[in-house]
């Protein structure tokens, strides 16, 4: 249909615009030909279009521009229906579909449109008149303009307003939007939701050293390996820096959600190669689940919040599920970093040592020197636990001064062959004074500057060049012993060999962890850099040593010195007098020490059910796979228990051994790691089920269901003595 008779049909006469003015002249001058030509004019410069269809909502007429636009042929659209040639372009969905639009016989403006068979192509704005005649419907008449740049544009601003610009992970505005909308319909569903927090672990470092250029690329990256390794139905956000959130719906299974976090932390250790060097981080995860640990999102947000926290105070590269006793915990810690200032000041600081042990012959050669502290109301917090709190702290440089100056005093009492190494963190290195304070120790103990070793990271590499060049050149000067430590961790550069005089190189343990799972590649590196200190007359020296496998596999390496819990755990001043008694002190790796350095005595009161009836006992072991359990007699075997390990947590479980009063249990379902070196079971009794039993939701989240009689479950029984009845499966609440 040319556009003449479009128009004579439109219901618009153009004659009616000859209308008169209060003059009695016409309004305009314009015959109904120079208005058709201007309107012509108008299709042909892309300006605006029309568009036509037959009561059917087939076109009847389009102009030839929208076509070009579009990239398909005229004859092809003519006689289609309307709905299949345009499709909505709507981003989220939400509008109606072009059908029920014409179905609706209304007039309509602003409808964005693309051609079905050109998704990727141009998107045009649409807007229609339905026309009537003598009552009838008789089809649509209407208008159209290409927005495509305006459409683009727009989705730019929103997807800066929604997505992170350099990752195109959802940012923090969008993620939290997700979260509460989220819990807030699966709270009235019912339903379960997954939170993990994510944090870096050395991402600062290789900000600060490597440039923020690097940096960026490394959080792009990241965020790859993210999206690859969670394939689970998920929402992944940056929140900014090197924190990142996950959401996962549906999800509560412990076993699983302990999976994907694993997962995560093994692929973001990777190695990463950057325009400026190669590096590794690690992550560490925090996980919480709601209802169980929150019914709001903020609540469960906080609670990932503290499994993070409680992950990375574990010692970073670990997951950690929220339980109710990490908030008190968190506080805990926080007095701590408060309270070691006076910790210095107070003597309240103490020293362990870790003998590192000759491979060949056995003997110590040197002993590693660990900081614990005495604390007046915590008592004896070990060298892992200080270690994590120093870290970052301000303090860090006196604590590393003080640790120096007291090896030094306590090396004097020990046979002239006997080294004392100590750790030197990048903060006390770079500080001013730094050198001196290691020659006032050595002088005031009155001890050869050649028995006292300093492990120096690679990362005091990124600092100032030339301070680092003069700081290790003074200390070279006063004579004392110098170990790159932590060689292999990513930052590895033969340079820094090339300029410092190390005396020794020591391993990475995460190499070493690698390599003790037979990966030929680690322990060919491992080879490798042995045969690079030995051409440069340098000792190697390999820690944390599990098990008899690993250490004879590195001896076969030609590592010449190691140290771990296969030899012994870090001991007390006292101890290493003692041992030190004889002169020759020798250690043979052995096994056992691991297996007794590990094992935990469970031994905690907990509930077991039976029969709707709730009995308190003692918990005395606790595996994957079963439990011992104390208190009740005459139990026979067969009797099938809930166990209630708290926090929801009910393992059904199996009597298959008893004696006396004790009764050796095997769970129906096997238990799962809780990411802190425990067991947990998978799943828990949901809130919403304890809830219709009469307990407030808000106080089943947090666990507090254990005050009620029978731990929420039954009534709690009062004699001691198990009146036994024919075994009945347990039905759930």
């Amino acid at each position: 249909m040319p556009l003449k008779g479009f128009l004579s049909r439109s219901g618009s006469k153009v004659a009616a615009a000859s209308a008169t003015s209060g003059s009695g002249k016409s309004a305009s001058a314009l015959s109904d030909g120079e208005k058709l030509a201007m309107l012509n004019e108008l299709e042909r410069s892309g300006l605006g279009w029309f568009w036509a269809s037959d009561k059917d909502g087939k076109l009847t007429y389009l102009s030839a521009t929208i076509a070009d636009r579009i990239d398909i042929a005229l004859d092809d659209l003519l006689g289609k229906p309307l709905p299949s040639v345009f499709v909505s372009a709507d981003r989220e969905g939400r509008s109606k579909s072009l059908s029920l639009m014409l179905n609706a016989h209304r007039a309509f403006s602003g409808f964005a449109v693309r051609a079905e068979k050109r998704p990727q192509g141009a998107v045009l704005r649409l807007a229609g008149q339905p026309i009537i005649e003598d009552g009838e419907f008789c089809g649509f008449r209407g208008t159209g303009a290409d927005i495509t740049e305006e459409y683009y544009r727009e989705e730019e601003t929103e997807r800066l307003a929604k997505f992170d610009s350099l990752t195109g992970l959802s940012n923090r505005h969008r993620m939290k939007h997700q979260i509460e909308s989220t819990i807030t319909a699966f709270k009235a569903a019912k339903r379960n939701c997954a939170i993990m927090m994510l944090d870096l672990d050395k991402f600062k470092h290789v900000n600060d050293t490597l440039g923020h250029a690097a940096g960026d690329e490394l959080l792009k990256q990241v965020a790859e390996r993210l999206r690859r390794s969670i394939e689970v139905d998920c929402e992944i956000g940056r929140l900014g820096g090197d924190e990142f959130q996950v959401l996962i719906p549906d999800k509560d299974d412990r076993g699983e959600l302990g999976d994907i976090a694993m997962k995560v932390i093994t692929m973001l250790k990777q190695p990463y190669s950057l325009e400026e060097g190669r590096c590794v981080i690690g992550c560490s995860v925090g996980i919480a689940i709601a209802p169980h640990d929150g019914v709001t999102a903020d609540e469960v947000v906080k609670s990932a919040d503290l499994a993070l926290y409680a992950a990375k105070n574990g010692g970073r590269g670990q997951f950690r599920f929220f339980s109710g006793e990490l908030e008190n915990e968190a506080l805990f810690r926080r007095r701590l970093e408060e309270d070691l200032g006076a910790a210095v000041r107070d003597e309240q600081l103490f020293l362990k040592y870790e003998p590192i042990v000759s491979a060949d012959t056995e003997e110590v050669r040197a002993l590693e020197a660990h900081i614990c502290w005495n604390h007046p109301q915590r008592g004896e917090i070990d060298e892992e636990e200080f270690a994590s709190i120093i870290d970052g702290s301000s303090q860090v440089g006196e604590v590393g001064t003080w640790a120096i100056r007291e090896a030094c005093k306590d090396a004097v009492q020990w046979p002239d062959s006997i080294r004392v190494a100590v750790n030197v963190p990048v903060a006390l290195f770079a500080a001013d004074g730094f050198v001196e304070a290691v020659g006032e120790a050595l002088q005031e103990a009155d001890i050869s500057a050649a028995r006292l070793e300093l492990e120096i990271s690679e990362a005091v590499f990124f600092g100032d060049t030339s301070a680092v060049d003069r700081t290790l050149d003074q200390l070279f000067k006063l004579g004392v012993r110098l170990t790159l430590d932590e060689f292999g961790s990513g930052y590895s550069s033969l340079a820094y060999l090339r300029r410092a005089p190390f005396d020794a190189i020591k391993i990475d343990e995460n190499l070493i962890s690698e390599a003790e799972k037979n990966d030929t590649s680690d322990l060919g590196l491992i080879t490798a850099i042995v045969a690079l200190a030995n051409a440069l007359r340098m000792d190697t020296i390999a820690n944390g040593i599990e098990t008899t496998t690993i250490f004879q596999k590195l001896k076969d390496c030609g590592v010449k010195r190691m140290e771990g819990p296969i030899f012994s755990d870090p001991i007390s001043r006292e101890t290493v007098q003692t041992e030190l008694v004889g002169g020759n002190w020798k250690i043979a790796p052995s096994s056992d020490r691991i297996k007794r350095s590990k094992r935990r005595t469970v031994f905690r009161k907990i509930q077991v059910i039976h029969d709707d009836h709730s009995y308190e006992v003692t918990l005395r072991n606790l595996s994957r796979t079963g439990a011992l359990i104390q208190g009740l007699s005459e139990v026979p075997k067969g009797t099938q228990f809930v166990v209630d390990l708290g926090g929801g947590q009910l393992a059904v479980a199996t009597v298959i051994r008893t004696n006396g009063d004790t009764q050796g249990l095997e769970f129906e379902q096997s238990l799962v790691d809780d990411g802190a070196g425990g067991l947990c079971t998978r799943n828990r009794v949901s809130p919403y089920a304890l809830a219709a039993a009469g307990a407030p939701l808000a106080a089943l989240a947090q666990g507090a269901y254990e005050a009620m009689p029978g731990g929420g479950l039954g009534q709690a029984g009062s004699v001691p003595q198990f009146s036994y009845a024919a075994p009945s499966k347990f039905e759930g609440v």
